[in-house]
């Protein structure tokens, strides 16, 4: 398997958030065509809140794209200027009502990077401290604290269906950084 040959790239539809491309592409055999690329403004970040007591902060919602309900962590994108810390802080506060603790990174993925450039980071927060209603109130219908041995039946049965949240878990969880 060698590297593909990109010959060009053109746009199909541009927003401040998200812009659909066909690239011409090749192959090593010769064989070219055009291919979808999915290029997004800004990178991503999925905030997993734990407290060794309580378990991990998540939220409950609607996504209206796959009209499916699940349990998530808090997320979204970094603004202009903003690191990964930064905006997993703001999220968890504008989504859960919630001032994380000390932020320090877990990782980060290309989730669809045979589509997509998105680049998604994974930050873990120590406990945190509750400020008051979420700001976001549109972004989730439940906040809770969820027990960390309940974490993977819940991955199991369906109950998480984000896979953002899940890879961010899971993570915690491969790196013992969750108990």
């Amino acid at each position: 398997m060698s590297r593909w040959t990109v010959h060009g790239e053109r746009s199909l539809y541009d927003s401040e958030w998200v812009s659909l491309h066909l690239a011409d592409v090749e192959l090593e055999d010769g064989r070219r065509f055009e291919h979808h690329v999915i290029r997004i403004a800004t990178p991503a970040v999925a905030a997993v809140v734990h407290d060794p007591e309580r378990g991990v902060l998540m939220i409950r919602r609607h996504r209206f794209i796959t009209d499916t309900w699940g349990w998530e962590v808090p997320a979204g994108r970094l603004e202009a200027g903003e690191g990964p810390e930064a905006a997993a802080a703001r999220e968890v506060l504008e989504e859960t009502g919630w001032r994380p603790g000390p932020l320090t990174p877990l990782g980060a993925s290309r989730p669809m990077q045979g589509l997509s450039d998105m680049r998604h980071h994974i930050v873990l927060a120590q406990g945190a401290t509750h400020e008051g209603e979420p700001v976001d109130s549109h972004e989730a219908s439940e906040v809770a604290w969820v027990p960390v041995e309940r974490l993977l039946p819940m991955i199991a049965a369906g109950d998480m269906p984000d896979g953002y949240s899940q890879h961010a878990l899971l993570l915690g969880l491969a790196l013992g950084r969750l108990s």
